[in-house]
């Protein structure tokens, strides 16, 4: 089963920047959970941790296009040192803000800031990838398939730690181990040269875009579905932790979510062995299918255990469908806009996450918990038909 993963990672230095990619993106599953631990830690309120996380958020969803055009212009090599160290001061800033009391004001300007120079990390390593194994599509299917991989092993694993670090040490232990990975993780990725994709400068004289123009055409459908699947994993998360509390079983809702993260993890990994047949785009519209399909039903299901059972069949087509994305935009998107095209899918998946999560919250506290999850199902179904509308336009 390994075989095809051994044959991605044996290329000259992809393992090396794989790996360092995994560490760089740590702080994509402790940033948020680490202003919230410290915020409160400190014995602050739970609003000004919310307000604190969604200026990072909102800040780090509008930049990120930004910074994916400059890579794609520029080349990772310069603008990545910049992101990561403009992130490591913000956050410093933020942690002596919240130490010392500092004014609101300084709070929320230190959180945008390390929220919009946070480097899109994501989409940077498949863009070497696709670099990297250029004219090999089966390959960076399976490339995109570790990378999926990767993302659900780090949500896994880096909240945990984190908490256990804030917890057990210091409030702010959580936020360094967010400071050092991206901080170390991306200037040593942005050291690797060597595997970094060609950087496509617009023209000097005119400040023309370089290359062929994005195809919308796939590119603003597949934007609407990322965000439409976004607001389904939110509402869907914010559910099953409102589910948990009315079976009397709140402390088992990270092994409910956790269960769903193994059935998507698992998904993945057999989605790097697979030949496929079927074009991405078309995975893409079966695959936001069949998560609407397998998320309404839970509006009926009553137990833990049934949950739990639920929740990680319904994870099995979380990264199918999350590959498949990456795989349409890489095929799709001309090179020299390659990273930009990432960064919009990311941020696209990240804007959902708010509006699925309050849409959730308002339905639980009017109707329950169970009920929340035809918010999730909705989603699915927005995901579902307008999957409908991307065509396959050639790559430029």
């Amino acid at each position: 089963m390994l075989t095809a993963y051994r044959a991605v990672l044996g290329r000259p230095g992809a393992l090396r920047f794989s790996a360092t990619a995994m560490v760089a993106r740590l702080p994509i599953s402790v940033d948020t959970l680490g202003i919230v631990l410290l915020v409160t830690g400190l014995s602050r309120s739970y609003g000004l941790a919310g307000a604190l996380a969604a200026a990072y958020t909102v800040a780090n969803a509008g930049m990120t296009i930004v910074q994916g055009r400059l890579m794609d212009r520029l080349g990772q090599a310069r603008v990545l040192p910049v992101g990561a160290c403009v992130f490591a001061v913000a956050i410093v800033s933020l942690v002596t803000g919240l130490e010392s009391g500092g004014p609101d004001g300084w709070l929320f300007v230190s959180a945008a800031a390390a929220g919009a120079a946070y480097p899109p990390i994501g989409s940077c390593v498949r863009a070497r990838w696709s670099h990297v194994l250029a004219g090999r599509p089966d390959q960076v299917q399976t490339a995109y398939a570790l990378e999926s991989v990767v993302d659900e092993a780090i949500f896994m694993i880096g909240p945990t730690v984190a908490t256990v670090l804030a917890t057990t040490w210091h409030p702010w232990a959580g936020l360094g181990l967010a400071l050092v990975s991206g901080l170390v993780g991306t200037l040593y990725l942005a050291s690797q040269r060597d595997t970094q994709p060609d950087p496509h400068p617009a023209d000097r004289s005119t400040g023309a875009e370089p290359g062929p123009a994005m195809p919308w055409g796939t590119v603003a459908p597949l934007v609407v579905v990322s965000l439409a699947l976004g607001s389904m994993f939110s509402a869907a998360e914010v559910a099953t932790v409102a589910f948990s509390g009315e079976q009397h079983a709140r402390s088992y809702a990270g092994v409910l979510l956790a269960l769903w993260a193994s059935g998507s993890l698992i998904a993945g990994l057999v989605t790097g062995n697979v030949r496929w047949q079927r074009s991405p785009v078309r995975r893409v519209q079966v695959g936001s299918l069949v998560l609407a399909l397998v998320m309404l039903p839970m509006v009926l299901v009553g137990s833990m255990v049934a949950m739990g059972l639920a929740l990680f069949v319904a994870g099995f087509a979380i990264a199918p469908t999350l590959i498949a994305s990456m795989s349409a935009t890489e095929q799709m998107v001309p090179a020299a806009r390659l990273t930009e095209g990432m960064a919009l899918i990311h941020t696209g998946i990240a804007a959902g996450l708010a509006p699925g999560a309050a849409l959730a919250g308002v339905v639980i506290d009017a109707h329950g918990a169970s009920p929340a999850y035809l918010v999730a199902g909705g989603a699915g179904v927005v995901a579902a038909l307008t999957s409908l509308l991307l065509r396959a336009e050639p790559r430029g």
